[in-house]
């Protein structure tokens, strides 16, 4: 399945820098359980992004938005 990430990121430090917001948006092709494992480990895991983005030392708010993309292309 084609999908949609819309990763957002309020007030973070990136290597000593404070930056309001950034937005990172990509697509790619991910099968449902890779999804659910992702989405899973995103809930339960504490400083799930700081333990995974070089520089990153701290990130306010962040939400992850996951949409399909086959149905938009579909319909």
């Amino acid at each position: 399945m084609k999908v949609k990430f819309i990763l957002t990121m309020d007030d973070l430090v990136v290597d000593d820098q404070n930056i309001d917001q950034v937005v990172l948006d990509w697509e790619c092709e991910v099968d449902q359980n890779e999804i659910l494992e992702l989405s899973h480990r995103w809930i339960t895991s504490r400083n799930f992004l700081t333990t995974r983005m070089v520089g990153l030392t701290r990130v306010g708010e962040s939400s992850l938005t996951i949409e399909p993309m086959d149905e938009v292309e579909n319909a």
